[in-house]
């Protein structure tokens, strides 16, 4: 494997594009709007520099892997050689399921077709195309450059050839891959998900506060950050997306969004992409709680 296509230049596809680039194969990233690649782009060279001025790369890697990286807003042109497609759009099945259906017009035969969904099933993904040998999920973790973990899902008719093939281009990429089965939100989810909605029915019922709820968590069960401010990290509509798949997918209330987290995204409070959440941003950075939102906690 030598050449991927990344499509989705959000977030995570700009981390995964970025990964597989440092690492020295040929991508290309897809958006059909071109403001999104010309800003995934710009972050991705940030992403670069910081790592630069940290001592983890050399001036001539972040050169190298700059020139690995080729974006493209055309579809079809962007995949078309490709050995590996992995589609990071939004965390909508419709969505997903157009674009795995025009891939398995447009790819080569030999190529593997992979999702970073956090939560739909790979099985119904790969229904949409006459390839589900060669369908699979690859959900990397957010920021991907860092994190270690890829949960690599296989469908019911993925082959051991197409999980051997991805288990060890995720280890080529200095990543720690993990199987597990096709089930509504896989492992990470599953466990993730609910913790977070408890926090946010935990804030809702005023048992205690927002940073107090994260401190909490993060000095008594050492987690890098709280449930709230990993919420607004991930996305709060993301969230609220995948409880409604894990509800559904699952058939139980016990994952049931709390109303305070649809309240907020019916509101517009996604969280660091927009600059309020749980948190208000300011260029990225943490600064205080949503003013005047939690005051009465």
């Amino acid at each position: 494997m030598k050449k991927i296509s990344v499509i989705g230049a959000g977030t995570m596809g700009s981390g995964i594009a970025h990964t597989f680039a440092q690492h020295g194969f040929d991508v290309q990233l897809i958006d059909k709007q071109p403001q999104a690649l010309e800003n995934a782009l710009e972050t991705i060279e940030k992403n670069l520099q910081r790592q630069l001025d940290k001592g983890v790369i050399e001036k001539e890697k972040v050169r190298e892997t700059l020139k690995n990286i080729q974006p493209e807003s055309h579809l079809q042109k962007g995949v078309e050689t490709a050995d590996l497609v992995v589609e990071a759009v939004i965390e909508d099945f419709d969505t997903k399921a157009e674009i795995f259906q025009q891939l398995d017009t447009f790819c080569l035969k030999t190529c593997i077709l992979s999702s970073n969904t956090s939560s739909i099933s790979i099985g119904k993904l790969a229904s949409c195309t006459k390839r589900q040998e060669k369908v699979i999920g690859m959900h990397f973790m957010n920021p991907v450059p860092l994190m270690k973990l890829v949960e690599v899902i296989a469908g019911i008719n993925t082959s051991p050839e197409t999980k051997k093939t991805i288990v060890t281009l995720a280890e080529s990429l200095d990543k720690s891959p993990v199987l597990v089965q096709d089930f509504p939100g896989f492992i990470a989810n599953r466990i993730l998900m609910p913790m977070i909605n408890e926090a946010i029915y935990s804030l809702q019922e005023g048992v205690a506060g927002v940073k107090e709820i994260d401190q909490i968590m993060h000095l008594g069960m050492a987690h890098p950050m709280g449930p709230l401010e990993l919420a607004d990290f991930i996305g709060l509509d993301v969230c609220l997306s995948i409880l409604k798949v894990l509800q559904e997918g699952l058939g139980s209330n016990k994952y049931a969004p709390c109303p305070l987290l649809v309240k907020l995204v019916n509101a517009g409070y996604l969280g660091k992409k927009s600059g309020a959440g749980f948190y208000q941003y300011e260029s990225g950075a943490k600064q205080k709680q949503v003013a005047g939102y939690f005051n009465h906690q």
